[in-house]
């Protein structure tokens, strides 16, 4: 095997040593905090006003965090509860794309102010994506 090729393998593996044991911590909470949320909390929350639903609905979501797989039942579910498209949008896009139970791997390994940068923007977009989306589709009440 080329030294080089070997070299790169030998250091990609110590770079993934490193940052194992704080992606496993973070995949932990993860599942942690949304167990331990139960759906009923999520519909007292909501109150149906727009800009209200939608900063607190990215709020709670990007403190959860989850992949994309299980928002769509999880929104779903929501919906047929009773909240709002507006905080459901807001919810599942922050959920998805902003992670503060994994800024710190996150920082660790991408670098804090790219970390920090991207989930402020993608904390503000989701408001904005949850508004855009409401509108377009008409159903505001």
């Amino acid at each position: 095997m080329n030294f080089k090729l070997k070299e790169s393998f030998l250091k990609a593996g110590r770079a993934l040593g490193k940052v194992f044991p704080m992606i496993l911590g973070t995949i932990l909470l993860v599942s942690l905090i949304s167990a331990l949320i139960p759906e009923s909390f999520y519909l007292s929350v909501f109150n149906k006003n727009i800009f209200f639903d939608s900063i607190v609905g990215s709020l709670i979501g990007s403190v959860s965090a989850g992949n994309p797989i299980t928002s769509y039942i999880f929104g779903g579910e929501m919906l047929n509860q009773g909240v709002g498209l507006i905080a459901v949008t807001a919810f599942l896009v922050s959920w998805v794309t902003v992670g503060l139970i994994q800024l710190p791997a996150e920082s660790l390994i991408l670098n804090k102010k790219f970390a920090i940068i991207r989930n402020l923007s993608s904390f503000v977009f989701a408001i904005v994506v949850a508004v855009l989306t409401v509108l377009i589709l008409g159903v505001l009440k």
